[in-house]
C-alpha cells in the first residue's frame, strides 16, 4: 500500500494534470510521489526577516522588501519590451524590471496593494532596481508559515509554462499531506541511534519544509547518510558474495622462481612500500577464496616490480598469468620490461597484440594451452575467445577504467575458477573515491618512490617565453639528455585555439636542424609499426627530441629522458598533466617539467597549472581534481548512471562516508545476508530501490 501509493503517477497529484506531469517528465525527470519526493531544493533563503529600502546598502545578497507596486509601464528596448514597475517603502524607490514578461504577469501585479519582494538589488542609471523578483501579495506570513524558503532548478521551458517557485510550493505541500504518515523508516534502530539521525519522514519534509536552519541541517545530515549508506552497502555485499562464493585457486608456496628473482636478478631494492604490498598480495594469494585487489601507485613507484613478483608466486604454484594493458604501447612496454627483468630466468613470456602476426598467434595459442608460456602480455586481443589457458591463475589488468564491464568480466571464463584479480592504475584516486566506488576491493598503495629520484621541477611558462624555452631545451639536449614536447592537438583546429603537432614540428625542425639534432615524431593517427620504429629511435638515443601527442601518456619508459614540454597545458586537466609528467624523472638526474600556455588563461586553468608547479604527490592532485571535476569525469563513469546523488557529495562529505563506510562493515560483520530481524528495514529498502543500481561486474 505504501510503495504503491509512494508510486502513484505524478499527473495524479492535485495541481499537477496531464499538462504538468509531462512538462515535469520530460524537464526535470519527475514521473511520481516518489520522484518529487527526492526533488531537493538546490538553496535556501531565510525570508523571516525585512529589509527597509534604506537599509539596502552595497550588499549582493538576496533580500526581502515589504511596501507597495504604485505604477507599471511597458519600455521599448532592442528585443520587444521590458516591463518596469516603481516599487516603495516609507524610506525610498526601487524599480522592478522584468526584460520577459507576459500578459499574465503584467495582469497579476496589483497597484497599491501591499507586497513582498524577493531578489537582488543592483544599481543602473543611479537608480536602486532588482530584476525579476519573486512577488507575493499575500503577507501573512502565518498562512503559509514558511519564512525559510526552499529554491528548486527550473529550467527555462517550465518558466515560460509559469511553472515557479509558487507552483512547486504548492505541490510539495500537497505531496505530504498525501505521504507524509506512510514514509517508511529505512535504517533500523540501532543504526539510527548511534548515528544520532532523525526520522526519515521528518527528514523528508524538513528538506522541503525547514523551520530553521538546525532543523534543515539534521535533514541533510539524515539524506545525504541514507544516501551514501546504501551505495555502499551495494559495494559491501558484492564483497561478502564474493568472499563467500567466489572460489580461487590458492597458491601456497613461495619457490624456486620467486626467491631466486628477488635474491639474484632484481636489479634494485625493493623499497618499504613495495615490499609492504608484495606481502599483502602474498597473503591474498594463499587463501582459497579470489583476490580482488587493487594497487594504487604514483607514475614510476614501481608497480610493475610488484606484479611481476606476484606472476612469480604463480609460476611457482604451477599456475599462468596474464597481464592486460589498455593500449599496444602500453603493453609493449610491459613486455620488453618484463623480458629484460628475466632474462637469466626460466620463464617464458610472449607479447599478444592486434599487430601480432598469425603465425606468431598460432604459436602464442598453442603454448597457452600446453602450459609452456608462463606469462601473456597483451591488449585486448588476450580476451578473445580463441585465447585458451592450460591454467590461468593470476590476471592483471593495466588502468583497468580503459575496459568495459563485459571485456572484463571475459578473463572469468578463462579458467575453471576464476582467476585472482590485480588491478593497477597509476592515478591517484582521491581517499573519498576509495572508500565508495573501491570498497568492494582491497586496496593496496605504493607511496614511496624509489630512492635516488629527485623531484621534477614543474615550472609554468607563456608563449612570449618560448626563445627561452628552445635555449633551455639546447642546453639539457648538450648534457646528452632527451625532450618530450606534447601537443593536444595533431593538426590545426578552427574550432580550438591550441597548438597543434604539425605546426609545432615544423617549427621545432627549424629551431632544431640536422644533422646536429634529430627529431622523433609520435602520433594516434599513425600505423603502429611506425610508430614502434619512432619510438624506439628515442628509447636507443638516435632521436634527442620526441614530438608527440598524449599517445606517449602512459607507456614510454625512458630514464635519458629528462624534460617534458606540454603545449597548450591549459588544455589538459590534471589527471593527464601528472601522468604526461610522469614521463620523465625516471633517471638519476634533474628532470623538468615545462608547461606551455598562453598569455591569459582561465581562472579554473590558472589553478590546474599552480597546483601542478607546487606539488608532485599524484594523490593531492587527485584530491584538487576531484574538487573541480567531481567524481563522473574522474572515474569515467559519467554515462553509465553509477553516480546518481541527489544530495549527498563526495568532495564536501568526506567525513559522513567515512562514517556511512564503518556503520556498514560492523552491519555485515553481524549479519552479512541481512537475515535478523533489526535489519529487515535496511533489506527491504536495498532490495525494493537499490539492488538493480549498483553495477556488481565493475572490476572483474
Amino acid at each position: 500500500m505504501e510503495k504503491n501509493l509512494l508510486h502513484t503517477e505524478i499527473e495524479f497529484l492535485k495541481g499537477v494534470g496531464t499538462s504538468k506531469a509531462k512538462l515535469l517528465k520530460s524537464e526535470l525527470n519527475i514521473h511520481s510521489y516518489y520522484d518529487l519526493m527526492h526533488y531537493f531544493p538546490y538553496r535556501y533563503v531565510d525570508k523571516s526577516k525585512f529589509y527597509k529600502i534604506n537599509e539596502i546598502g552595497n550588499s549582493s545578497a538576496e533580500i526581502q522588501l515589504k511596501g507597495h507596486i504604485v505604477s507599471i509601464k511597458e519600455v521599448e528596448q532592442k528585443k520587444g519590451k521590458r516591463l518596469v514597475a516603481d516599487f516603495k517603502d516609507d524610506t525610498g524607490n526601487v524599480e522592478l524590471v522584468w526584460f520577459q514578461h507576459s500578459k499574465w504577469l503584467r495582469d497579476s501585479i496589483l497597484l497599491n496593494k501591499e507586497v513582498v519582494i524577493f531578489g537582488k538589488i543592483s544599481e543602473f542609471n543611479g537608480k536602486l532596481n532588482m530584476v525579476h523578483p519573486e512577488m507575493d501579495f499575500q503577507t501573512d506570513e502565518k498562512k503559509s508559515g514558511i519564512s525559510f524558503q526552499p529554491i528548486y532548478s527550473l529550467t527555462d521551458k517550465l518558466i515560460k509554462n509559469n511553472f515557479n517557485q509558487r507552483t512547486f510550493l504548492k505541490l510539495f505541500i500537497e505531496l505530504f499531506n498525501q505521504i507524509y504518515t506512510i514514509i517508511p523508516e529505512n535504517l533500523s534502530d540501532s543504526i539510527l541511534k548511534e548515528n544520532t539521525l532523525i526520522s526519515r519522514k521528518e527528514a523528508f519534509f524538513s528538506i522541503h519544509f525547514p523551520s530553521n536552519y538546525e532543523k534543515l541541517k539534521q535533514a541533510e545530515m539524515r539524506l545525504k547518510f541514507e544516501e551514501i549508506f546504501y551505495f555502499q552497502l551495494g559495494f559491501g555485499l558484492r564483497k561478502v558474495e564474493r568472499i563467500t562464493k567466489f572460489r580461487g585457486n590458492p597458491m601456497l608456496k613461495i619457490g624456486q622462481n620467486f626467491n631466486d628473482f628477488y635474491q639474484n636478478y632484481l636489479p634494485f631494492e625493493l623499497t618499504n612500500a613495495q615490499k609492504r604490498v608484495v606481502k599483502e598480495i602474498r597473503q591474498d594469494l594463499k587463501k582459497n577464496i579470489q583476490m580482488n585487489r587493487l594497487l594504487q601507485g604514483d607514475v614510476g613507484s614501481g608497480k610493475t616490480a610488484v606484479a611481476l613478483l606476484s606472476t612469480l608466486i604463480a609460476k611457482d604454484n604451477g599456475f599462468q598469468s596474464c597481464f592486460l594493458a589498455p593500449t599496444e604501447i602500453l603493453a609493449t612496454q610491459h613486455y620488453n620490461g618484463l623480458e629484460e627483468l628475466l632474462q637469466n630466468m626460466n620463464v617464458n613470456v610472449a607479447l599478444l597484440t592486434g599487430s601480432t602476426s598469425i603465425k606468431q598467434r598460432k604459436i602464442i595459442h598453442s603454448q597457452l594451452e600446453t602450459g609452456e608460456l608462463d606469462i601473456l602480455v597483451g591488449t585486448h586481443a588476450v580476451l578473445e575467445n580463441k585465447v585458451l589457458f592450460k591454467n590461468l591463475g593470476l590476471a592483471i589488468i593495466d588502468e583497468q577504467h580503459r575496459f568495459g564491464v563485459a571485456q572484463r568480466s571475459k578473463l572469468w571464463t578463462k579458467n575453471t575458477i576464476p582467476p585472482h584479480i590485480l588491478v593497477m592504475t597509476a592515478t591517484p584516486i582521491p581517499r573519498t573515491l576509495a572508500m565508495s566506488f573501491y570498497s568492494d576491493l582491497d586496496v593496496s598503495v605504493i607511496d614511496e618512490m624509489p630512492k635516488g629520484r629527485k623531484p621534477i621541477q614543474t615550472i609554468h611558462k607563456k608563449d612570449k617565453d618560448r626563445l627561452a624555452l628552445f635555449g633551455f631545451m639546447k642546453k639539457e639536449i648538450a648534457k646528452g639528455r632527451q625532450v618530450y614536447v606534447v601537443y593536444p592537438l595533431i593538426k590545426e583546429s578552427e574550432k580550438l585555439d591550441y597548438k597543434d603537432l604539425v605546426d609545432g614540428y615544423e617549427s621545432i625542425t627549424r629551431e632544431f636542424p640536422i644533422p646536429k639534432y634529430h627529431v622523433s615524431v609520435v602520433h594516434g593517427q599513425m600505423k603502429s609499426a611506425d610508430k614502434e620504429f619512432e619510438m624506439q629511435r628515442f628509447v636507443r638515443g638516435e632521436t634527442q627530441i620526441m614530438v608527440a601527442t598524449t599517445v606517449i601518456e602512459v607507456g614510454v619508459n625512458v630514464p635519458n629522458a629528462s624534460v617534458m614540454v606540454i603545449e597548450s597545458a591549459e588544455r589538459f586537466g590534471l589527471s593527464q598533466l601528472h601522468q604526461l609528467r610522469g614521463r620523465v624523472g625516471r633517471g638519476s638526474d634533474q628532470s623538468y617539467c615545462i608547461l606551455m600556455t598562453k598569455d591569459f588563461i582561465s581562472e579554473d586553468s590558472f589553478k590546474r597549472i599552480s597546483t601542478m608547479c607546487e606539488t608532485n604527490d599524484g594523490f593531492r592532485i587527485s584530491e584538487v581534481d576531484l574538487e573541480m571535476r567531481g567524481p563522473g569525469d574522474i572515474l569515467g563513469t559519467q554515462q553509465s548512471g553509477i553516480i546518481d546523488f541527489k544530495i549527498a557529495n563526495l568532495v564536501k562529505d568526506k567525513q559522513l562516508i567515512s562514517i556511512t563506510k564503518n556503520a556498514v562493515e560492523v552491519l555485515l560483520q553481524n549479519d552479512s545476508n541481512l537475515n535478523k530481524e533489526e535489519n529487515s528495514r535496511i533489506k527491504n529498502h536495498f532490495l525494493t530501490y537499490h539492488k538493480e543500481k549498483i553495477s556488481w561486474s565493475r572490476i572483474s
